[in-house]
C-alpha cells in the first residue's frame, strides 16, 4: 500500500491516524465563533480543521432555492435555504483570515472543494491536500480538474457503489495523480449502527491499494475509535464547541471532550495494534519466573532416589524444571536432597541420564 503525504503528516502503513476536526459550516458565519472552535480543536489535539469551500452560486440551483423557503425546525434552519447559504458560505476573505489563524495556532487548515473556483482559491492558499465530499464522487469533471492540481486528494465514498468509487479513482489516476486517500463514509446523519459497516474499509483497501480512513457521522466516539482499531489512517469527524448551538450540524457533531477522547484514545489504540509478527517482550519473559509453574517436590526427596512423576506437582514459581521439560527429568537420580514443597532444579538431578 502506498503512503500519502498530507503536508504535516504521512498517512498509510504504520503511521498514526490523522484526525480531522470537520468544522464545516459550524462557524455559522461568525468568525469569532470559528476561531473559538479552532482553539478547541487545537486544545483537543486534532491534526487539522476542515471547512467547506462553496458559495451561493456554486452549490445549489435556483430551482432548489425556490423549493426550500420554509422549514419547521427553526433551530436548525433560521430562514430560507438561500438565506442560510448566504450566511454560512465561506468567503475568499474568510478563507484567508482563517487560514492565517490556523497557521498562528499551528494546526492544518484544509477544506472540501465543491467547484473549480473553490479549487483555484484553495490552490492560491497552498493547501496541503484537497478533500472531495461524498456528493461529488461521481462529479468526474471536478475530480479531473482537482487531480490536475497535483496535490493529494482525500475522497469520501458515502452513497457510492464500488463501480462509482472505481470510476472516481480511475479519473483521478488518469489525470496523473496517484496520491489518493479513500474514506469509508455513510451519508446519514447520524446512521443506525447496522449501516456503518466498518469492514468496508478493508474492502476499499483490497480493491484499490490506497490508504483508507473513515469519515464519521455517528454520535459519540466508539465507532471512530473502532475504525482506528481496524486500521483507519484518517478519521474525519464533525466538531463544535456546543451541540446546542443553532445551525445545520452542531447537534450531530462531537464536542471538545469527545474530540479529545478520539485523539488520545485513538493514538493509544494505534500504538497498541503493534506488529503482526509474534514476539515475546522482555517484560513478559521476566514475568515467566513469577507466573509459570515448576516441578515441586510433593514429599522430601532423598539423595540417590529416582525422580518419579508421582513425586511432583507443578506450581509457581517458574524458576525450576518446567512442566514441558519434565519428561527429560523423570527417572534421573536425585543428587541433592529436596525438601517437600520446594522447587526442583536441574542441579538437584544427575546429568548422566536416566537409570
Amino acid at each position: 500500500m502506498n503512503t500519502v503525504n498530507l503536508g504535516p503528516a504521512v498517512v498509510g502503513d504504520d503511521n498514526s491516524p490523522f484526525i480531522i476536526a470537520e468544522i464545516g459550516s459550524n462557524h455559522n458565519g461568525d468568525m469569532d465563533l470559528c476561531c473559538d472552535i479552532i482553539d478547541a480543536a487545537v486544545e483537543a489535539g486534532a491534526d487539522a480543521v476542515k471547512f467547506q469551500s462553496w458559495t451561493e452560486e456554486t452549490l445549489i440551483s435556483e430551482e432548489e432555492y425556490q423549493r426550500n423557503t420554509e422549514y419547521e425546525n427553526k433551530k436548525k434552519h433560521f430562514g430560507t435555504l438561500r438565506e442560510m447559504v448566504r450566511e454560512y458560505q465561506f468567503t475568499p476573505d474568510q478563507h484567508r483570515t482563517i487560514q492565517e489563524y490556523c497557521q498562528e495556532q499551528a494546526i492544518t487548515f484544509c477544506s472540501s472543494v465543491f467547484s473549480e473556483q473553490g479549487a483555484d482559491l484553495l490552490e492560491e492558499l497552498d493547501v496541503p491536500f484537497y478533500k472531495i465530499a461524498s456528493m461529488d464522487i461521481n462529479n468526474l469533471p471536478l475530480l479531473d480538474y482537482v487531480a490536475r492540481k497535483e496535490r493529494p486528494m482525500i475522497v469520501s465514498t458515502g452513497m457510492a457503489t464500488m463501480a462509482e468509487i472505481e470510476q472516481a479513482v480511475q479519473t483521478i489516476q488518469s489525470a496523473g495523480n496517484e496520491d489518493i486517500v479513500l474514506l469509508h463514509c455513510v451519508s446519514v446523519y447520524p446512521p443506525d449502527m447496522d449501516l456503518v459497516n466498518l469492514r468496508n474499509m478493508e474492502t476499499l483497501q483490497t480493491a484499490f491499494d490506497v490508504p483508507v480512513g473513515f469519515s464519521d457521522h455517528t454520535l459519540g466516539t466508539s465507532i471512530p475509535l473502532a475504525a482506528i482499531a481496524r486500521g483507519a489512517c484518517v478519521v474525519e469527524k464533525h466538531f463544535t464547541i456546543d451541540k446546542d448551538l443553532p445551525g445545520w450540524d452542531h447537534a450531530i457533531s462531537s464536542n471538545p471532550e469527545e474530540l479529545e477522547t478520539l485523539v488520545t484514545e485513538g493514538k493509544q489504540i494505534h500504538h497498541a495494534l503493534g506488529s503482526t509478527v509474534r514476539s515475546v517482550s522482555q517484560e513478559e519473559l521476566d514475568k515467566r519466573v513469577q507466573f509459570r509453574r515448576s516441578a515441586i517436590a510433593k514429599k522430601s526427596l532423598k539423595k540417590g532416589e529416582s525422580l518419579k512423576s508421582e513425586d511432583v506437582a507443578f506450581k509457581r514459581p517458574g524458576s525450576g524444571i518446567a512442566p514441558d521439560e519434565f519428561e527429560y527429568a523423570e527417572g534421573r537420580r536425585i543428587t541433592e536432597s529436596v525438601e517437600s514443597g520446594h522447587v526442583i532444579h536441574w542441579h538437584h538431578l544427575s546429568s548422566d541420564g536416566k537409570e
